[in-house]
């Protein structure tokens, strides 16, 4: 009976009778592939314009078996890390991307999988179909230039250096949430203009203008086409 491989993280599961002389470096390779499963870390570069697969080969330490996982590089099209189907696993994930407007995926081969928003942390699971989300971390991240921003932005503007637009995601989902501040206290002299990216806000076909000193607020798509984005407070 020949050795076999298991399904998530490819140890070589080894057969009775076999591997005389290499059982115990076959072993050790498995010790050490569960280590990578646990507490593994490993930065990946993502390719800006193809995105990446991860790598489970069998019987050996591979990125997509380590378990914090930080996403770098600069966007160059709406791209997907993937999880070959199949497998199921756990992992944290560091967006430390920068979008540059573009989207970023992390999901199996077939699943539509989690769009991840630029500098947020994330606790995800592959089920072997579909990447679920677990838990999500939020940061508020400052900007001063035109930018369209991920599901889940926190947005400190500052409009201190001129009036910029801020385009919301596309084809949003209902409950996704975007939020802004007013951070350099400047939306009265150079207003902040959200881009409502072809969703209705607020029950209106137009952008939005936001002049008032200090504005602070969320908006959360609804789920209908004809109200779109609406506030979360008011």
């Amino acid at each position: 009976m020949a050795n076999s491989t298991s399904a998530n993280l490819k140890l070589t599961v080894q057969a009775t009778g076999e591997n005389s002389g290499t059982w115990g470096q076959i072993t050790n390779t498995n010790l050490l592939i569960l280590e990578q499963a646990i507490g593994g870390y490993s930065g990946l570069t993502v390719n800006n314009t193809l995105g990446n697969t991860l790598t489970f080969t069998n019987g050996a330490l591979s990125n997509g078996k380590d378990q914090v996982i930080k996403l770098t590089g600069t966007l160059a099209a709406n791209v997907n890390v993937v999880v070959p189907d199949s497998v199921e696993k756990t992992y944290i994930i560091h967006d430390g991307c920068d979008h540059a407007g573009y989207t970023l995926t992390f999901k199996t081969s077939s699943g539509s999988g989690v769009a991840l928003c630029e500098g947020h942390k994330y606790v995800l699971y592959s089920d072997g179909t579909n990447v679920e989300l677990g838990s999500e971390e939020k940061v508020w991240r400052a900007i001063t230039a035109a930018e369209t921003v991920q599901p889940g932005a926190q947005i400190l503007a500052n409009t201190n250096g001129g009036a910029f637009t801020l385009t919301l995601p596309a084809s949003p989902s209902a409950g996704q949430e975007v939020s802004v501040i007013d951070q350099g206290y400047d939306f009265n002299t150079n207003a902040l203009t959200i881009g409502r990216n072809g969703s209705n806000i607020a029950n209106s076909a137009a952008d939005l203008t936001i002049n008032t000193q200090g504005a602070g607020f969320t908006l959360v798509y609804s789920g209908d086409a004809t109200t779109g984005w609406t506030y979360k407070e008011k």
